[in-house]
């Protein structure tokens, strides 16, 4: 079950410490049969809280990758290069890790693995002795509508630079809207 909730409290008993979120009335029926099916079996949960964003409409992924299709027919770079260069142009879209020398290369392949986006570029040595610091960056998969938003704006205008033609500014606004709505 997930839930998104914007209310939430705390409070102690002899119990423990116990977290109440508030949910929408339509769910009462679901929480209630959870409730009752957890005392009844007894059983280790997860429950993970995070704060929301918004998800990437399926509209602006098809859109940036047919602009990407034809700034790689124009320059003759694979798309993915493109696409790859972008993802290092997004803010807050990666971690800086210090790895011990010796396992630098298995995360950054094991990274890697997680699709086409996930990136690793080498800064060097760490404070730390013995360590190499490096930058991971997120694929596209895990942007939010701002994110996506950059990505998109990115590629139109290196498009327009290349005298691709774009999508109108209302159409490209709106499926920056329409992120997350699927």
């Amino acid at each position: 079950m997930k839930i998104n909730f914007e209310t939430a409290k705390w409070n102690m008993d002899s119990d423990g410490l116990w977290l109440s979120i508030k949910i929408p009335e339509s769910l009462k029926e679901t929480a209630q049969e959870f409730v009752v099916n957890m005392q009844n079996n007894p059983k280790k949960h997860v429950a993970e809280i995070k704060p929301y964003r918004k998800k990437r409409s399926l509209d602006a992924n098809g859109y940036y990758w047919k602009l990407c299709g034809e700034l790689s027919a124009k320059l003759n770079i694979p798309p993915v290069e493109i696409y790859r260069q972008h993802i290092q142009n997004i803010g807050n879209n990666y971690e800086i890790l210090p790895l011990k020398d010796d396992a630098v290369e298995k995360f950054c392949e094991a990274w890697q693995r997680n699709g086409m986006g996930w990136l690793t570029n080498t800064l060097g040595p760490s404070k730390l002795e013995g360590y190499t610091n490096i930058i991971a960056y997120y694929g596209s998969s895990t942007y939010d509508s701002k994110q996506m938003s950059q990505l998109i704006d990115l590629l139109v205008t290196d498009c327009k630079e290349q005298g691709i033609e774009t999508a109108t500014p209302e159409e490209i606004e709106r499926m920056k809207q329409q992120y997350g709505r699927r």
